[in-house]
């Protein structure tokens, strides 16, 4: 049986934390920011997949260094440097700020007001279980919003939501709006939907420092769940939008490959890297991708998963109570 527990991956083939003393990088302005380059140099995944040169990016910045900057410059100087990467999982952590990436959603429209579906679609009556909002749509149609994948719902709180719905004609999983979280959770779920192991996706990791040193892709193999679980055979439309991200956009590409699943509404917003944390002499912290993932294609799917069906959420149909997404799953789903 082959299967990925992501964890364990990253402290088999990854150190837990760059040593700062294996490159004697001094505690200024410019060892900090050549620690900053080097580790990402050495170990980031998505140089070929962005377009960056990193070595120009160096000259570039190195150039415009100077001993006498404060931290707060050479933070902004670092994090302009890391805006070139356009990948939200790059974090760079100080004492009084954070840097992280926002244009990869905040570029883009919203597409999602669960507001809007609380209240025209459900009128509040709805349930609520661990982190699941669900129930019945017209014309019995089901529908399960997953919020985030930080904290999977419990096999029992599954096949309590899966059972009640089990006489919609379909189901609709919305996971608009959802950042991420644990990709354990994305087994969990999607074990529900199939019924023999399936060839998921493939991870490489860094083999060495150079940027095109990758591992072999090794294949992730998921196992339905187990004898007694309740699962699910009947069509499924998965929504997505821009910030659907990280774990949730791995979820969006495994269920795509899955062949009674549509997708419908807007490019997911990517982050197929798994994270790997590194510091810098002076304490600051640094998160960045590290290994990548791909789908059941072998493709990268950092850039984002592109839905069947491209559905924008229309604002003069929101004003009117109307989600433009939804409605066309509900069509998917009946017609």
């Amino acid at each position: 049986m082959l299967r990925l527990i992501p964890i364990l991956l990253l402290l088999i083939t990854l150190p837990a934390c760059h040593s700062i003393d294996d490159d004697n990088w001094t505690n200024d302005p410019k060892g900090n920011f050549e620690a900053l380059w080097s580790i990402l140099d050495s170990h980031y995944c998505f140089f070929a997949d962005k377009g960056v040169d990193w070595d120009k990016v160096h000259t570039r910045y190195r150039a415009r260094l100077s001993d006498k900057m404060t931290s707060q410059e050479l933070f902004d100087l670092c994090s302009e440097m890391l805006d070139l990467l356009r990948d939200g999982h790059v974090n760079l952590s100080t004492p009084f700020a954070t840097y992280y990436y926002k244009k990869w959603w905040s570029d883009y429209p919203q597409d999602f007001s669960l507001r809007l579906i609380e209240q025209s679609y459900f009128n509040f009556n709805y349930r609520q279980s661990a982190g699941m909002l669900y129930g019945f749509l017209a014309p019995n149609v089901g529908y399960i919003r997953i919020a985030s994948f930080s904290a999977t719902p419990g096999e029992g709180n599954l096949d309590a939501a899966l059972s009640y719905l089990s006489t919609a004609t379909g189901l609709i999983i919305d996971i608009r709006d959802n950042g991420g979280g644990e990709l354990t959770g994305v087994e969990t779920i999607v074990a529900r939907f199939i019924d023999r192991p399936t060839l998921v996706g493939y991870i490489s990791h860094k083999t060495g420092p150079a940027h095109d040193a990758f591992s072999s892709p090794y294949p992730i193999v998921y196992n339905p769940a187990a004898p007694g679980r309740v699962r699910w055979g009947k069509p499924v439309v998965v929504l997505t939008n821009r910030s659907t991200f990280s774990a949730a956009n791995n979820f969006a590409s495994v269920m795509a490959a899955l062949p009674q699943v549509t997708l419908v509404g807007a490019v997911t917003g990517g982050g197929s890297g798994v994270p790997f944390s590194s510091e810098l002499p002076c304490g600051w912290s640094v998160r960045f991708s590290a290994c990548s993932m791909l789908d059941a294609a072998g493709r990268s799917t950092e850039q984002g998963v592109t839905p069947d069906i491209p559905v924008t959420l229309s604002p003069d149909d929101a004003l009117r109570g109307i989600d433009t997404i939804l409605e066309r799953a509900i069509q998917v789903i009946t017609q």
